[in-house]
């Protein structure tokens, strides 16, 4: 969906608040290292989903604490916005930054999988130097 320039500034007013309301006012052991790597408010303002990304053997954890703590968050963030309505939040697991890593990983096997080596006097053909001088003596003709 295109956005317009104040739908992105909303969205990302939102994203600030909420990153600074889980680095600084939340005190759950299990947010440590959540980052927000996005979020989509609504037009009308009463939605957020917040899009999140941690180690991948902390997602049942993460989310759970994301339901317990949604309210407090939403709180909070009605007091620093000087919004008409707290927007409700979803917070959504983003796994494209999964995704992206699991690329580079697959790129980097396929690289070192392809990637050449000089070549070694078993791999060169006997008879590879006298066809290479066969070849240059007819080019200099």
């Amino acid at each position: 969906m295109k956005q317009s320039s104040s739908n992105r500034k909303v969205n990302e007013q939102a994203r600030e608040v909420i990153a600074s309301i889980l680095l600084f006012e939340i005190s759950d052991p299990r947010l440590e290292l959540v980052t927000i790597t996005g979020c989509e408010v609504s037009y009308d303002r009463s939605v957020c989903n917040v899009f999140y990304t941690t180690e991948p053997e902390r997602y049942d954890d993460v989310a759970a604490a994301f339901q317990k703590a949604s309210g407090h968050i939403r709180s909070l963030m009605a007091r620093q916005l000087s919004w008409r309505v707290a927007p409700e939040l979803r917070f959504l697991l983003d796994t494209s930054v999964d995704q992206a890593e699991r690329i580079a990983s697959a790129l980097q096997r396929d690289a070192e999988r392809n990637k050449v080596v000089a070549p070694t006097q078993s791999d060169v053909p006997a008879d590879a130097d006298s066809f290479a001088a066969q070849e240059t003596s007819a080019d200099d003709k």
